[in-house]
């Protein structure tokens, strides 16, 4: 069977890029507009504040995304896809305590979901 493109991927990365480089093209050009014809477009300041700002949330976007991701550790110990889980018992909702066998004798499957959070 021949494999076919996912082009919802495709399109929602060329959205993504295109909106980052739109929006700089923006601010670049109404930053032009505001100091090459200050008598005609108001935003000399307003303007610079804006680009400051964008510049800045790429900055912390970049920082957050290629450095403070990598400083998660990995989760070596997590069970792995498919792998049975260790018995556990944990409280609900309501504060009572469930555990993986209560679980598993009124179904076939249960669903684990690891958040890799820092709480």
């Amino acid at each position: 069977m021949k494999r076919k493109w996912n082009w919802l991927i495709l399109i929602g990365l060329l959205f993504v890029v295109a909106g980052f480089s739109i929006g700089g093209v923006l601010l670049v050009a109404g930053l032009f507009r505001a100091f090459g014809r200050p008598r005609l477009y108001h935003g000399k300041i307003l303007g610079s504040i804006f680009v400051v700002l964008s510049a800045l949330m790429i900055a912390f976007f970049c920082y957050a995304f290629f450095y403070g991701l990598r400083q998660v550790p990995a989760s070596t110990a997590a069970p792995h896809v498919g792998e049975k889980a260790p018995e556990f018992t944990l409280p609900d909702q309501n504060e009572k305590p469930v555990t993986l066998a209560a679980l598993l004798s009124g179904s076939k499957a249960v669903v684990l979901i690891f958040y890799r959070g820092f709480w």
